[in-house]
């Protein structure tokens, strides 16, 4: 298992990020994505996993629940 961490600059980023990225892995990603017309569709359509920032706790919850699916799945 391993941790990818991008930091990325602009909505074009993504897509050079989705080839770098291995299969089978787990993406989560800001909320605030979410609502940034197609880009925030497309996320919600890929799968990713949004957090909320500005609540610790509920984004403890989120990664805390994403890291139990993880290892029962089986996936990185």
């Amino acid at each position: 298992p391993f941790v990818i961490v991008c930091n990325h600059q602009a909505s074009l980023d993504l897509m050079g990020m989705v080839e770098v990225i291995p299969e089978r892995c787990v993406p989560i990603a800001k909320r605030e994505l979410l609502y940034l017309g197609t880009v925030g569709w497309a996320c919600w359509l890929s799968g990713i996993i949004f957090i909320e920032r500005q609540c610790r706790d509920a984004a403890i919850g989120v990664i805390s629940r994403t890291a139990s699916t993880m290892r029962r799945e089986n996936v990185r």
